[in-house]
Parts: structure tokens; C-alpha cells; sequence
């Protein structure tokens, strides 16, 4: 999956990165001096096509909207997913994806969200943010809509095994080419779950026709307003310091959820 203006090849070397926060410094009249959101790889100053900059609204923080491409990603997962109010909702695994799903559902009137993970750490932010929290062994049944967000088929299978009679299991996460195993046996057919695709890439097709992929975009960086959502980003790492930080950053099991980059 090619980011917006990356140039290389995986793993290395690549420019790639796609949550850039900055001031424009010389462009319309309407923009220069504003912070803006743009998806583009890491650099601390860079020129790009004035369509691809969405003004950062006011009361939000440039370091919480790093947090726009993700939030987009949530919103997306919940207009696909057909959730509402009321509904009993759990959430495997929680980063920073799935912790953003279970803010937003938590949001909804009388909607019980629940989140699983194996990583316990992970049940203080989900109180945080309204949600109750399981391992994956004490997960809740009978949902009626369960999001997959933890990029692991044991997950996957977890996720399958919470929902309810004809509910909707939607899978986020990104398997790049890996073969995976998905339990389609059990209670997948006698149920009649649905296992939906939700990828950020396209608008939700409910939307489509009314919502750009700009209008979108706007709204995730004007949900992005809660001071709570500050929880996401544990760690900030200036950018002359990255090169020595990155093994750490990039290590299986690394702790924290999101690192923020500080280029000055």
C-alpha cells in the first residue's frame, strides 16, 4: 500500500510516512501562517499540492492532529459497520485504531463498547475513554457489532466468536501478504455473520455520494477535539534523535501506542 508522495521501496530506503502536521510558509493567501493536516512522509518542510492540505480547526492541538489519518480510519469503520445506539459493541484489540473506534462508539447513547486485548496495560485508556475492557479469554458474546483490529488471526477468531445471530464482524486491520486463517466453521454459517471489509481508501459506501474524500477528512480533524484523546500519543521523538529511536519504536512488544515525531 503506496502512501501519498512516498518514494522507495520496503524496507529500506523508503520516505514514507503519511501524518504530517505543519504551518504553510508560502501559499494562498487563505492558508499561509495556518497549521494544516497533509499526508506526507517525514520531513521537516516540504512542498505539496494545496488539495492535499486540510486547515487544522481551531482547539486542536498540531500534535493531537497527527492523530487524523487514524481518527479518519475509525469514522470510516463505524459508518461501514452500521452500528447505533443502544448497540452492544466490542472492539478486539486496542490500539490506537481500535481504542479510536471504541471512543467514537462510546459516544453513541446507551451503546456498551467493550474492548479486548491481550495487552492489559490497554484497560486504563479504554476506561478513559468510556469503554469497558476483557482479555481475550473473558471476551463478551452475542454482540451486535464487533470490530477486528488487532492484525492477528487469533484475533480475528476472537472476534468472530463475540458476535451475535446475524451481526457484522468488521476487519480493520492490514495484513500486508501474509496468509491468514479465519474459522469459518463454528458458529459462522448457523449465526449467518457477516464479515465486512472496512478500508480507508473509499469513502463508506453509505456516504459515498454525498461525502468527499475532503469532507471526511475535515470532520475526523474536527472529532479530534477532546483533550482526552491526548492518551494516544506516548511518546515524542524529535526528528535529529529518530535514526537511534527507530529499533526501539519498531520492536515487537514495544510499549506505548503512538510516537510523535517533533521536527522543532
Amino acid at each position: 500500500m503506496r502512501a501519498p508522495l512516498q518514494e522507495g521501496e520496503f524496507p529500506y530506503p523508503v520516505k514514507y510516512g503519511y501524518c504530517a502536521v505543519g504551518v504553510v510558509e508560502d501559499g494562498p493567501d487563505d492558508l499561509a501562517g495556518r497549521a494544516v493536516f497533509c499526508l506526507h512522509p517525514h520531513q521537516d518542510r516540504f512542498v505539496a499540492p494545496v488539495a492535499m492540505l486540510a486547515p487544522v480547526p481551531d482547539g486542536v492541538p498540531p500534535r493531537r492532529a497527527t492523530l487524523a489519518a487514524n481518527m479518519e480510519t475509525a469514522l470510516n469503520a463505524l459508518w461501514d459497520s452500521g452500528a447505533g445506539p443502544g448497540d452492544r459493541i466490542v472492539v478486539v484489540g486496542a490500539g490506537v485504531v481500535g481504542l479510536l473506534v471504541g471512543y467514537l462508539a462510546a459516544a453513541m447513547p446507551g451503546a456498551e463498547v467493550t474492548l479486548v486485548d491481550v495487552d492489559l496495560a490497554r484497560r486504563e485508556v479504554a476506561a478513559h475513554f468510556g469503554c469497558g475492557f476483557r482479555k481475550p479469554l473473558d471476551a463478551p458474546g452475542e454482540a451486535d457489532v464487533v470490530f477486528h483490529a488487532s492484525a492477528h488471526e487469533a484475533g480475528l477468531a476472537c472476534a468472530l466468536a463475540c458476535a451475535g445471530s446475524e451481526a457484522a464482524v468488521v476487519e480493520l486491520s492490514w495484513y500486508g501478504s501474509r496468509p491468514v486463517q479465519a474459522p469459518l466453521g463454528l458458529a459462522f454459517h448457523s449465526g449467518r455473520l457477516r464479515l465486512v471489509s472496512s478500508q480507508v481508501g473509499m469513502v463508506s459506501a453509505g456516504r459515498r455520494p454525498r461525502w468527499s474524500h475532503a469532507r471526511r477528512l475535515a470532520k475526523a480533524l474536527s472529532l479530534l477535539r477532546d483533550p482526552k484523546l491526548d492518551a494516544l500519543i506516548t511518546e515524542e521523538v524529535a526528528f535529529a534523535d529518530l535514526p537511534a529511536a527507530l529499533p526501539r519504536l519498531l520492536a515487537d512488544g514495544a510499549p506505548g501506542l503512538c510516537a510523535a515525531i517533533r521536527y522543532r
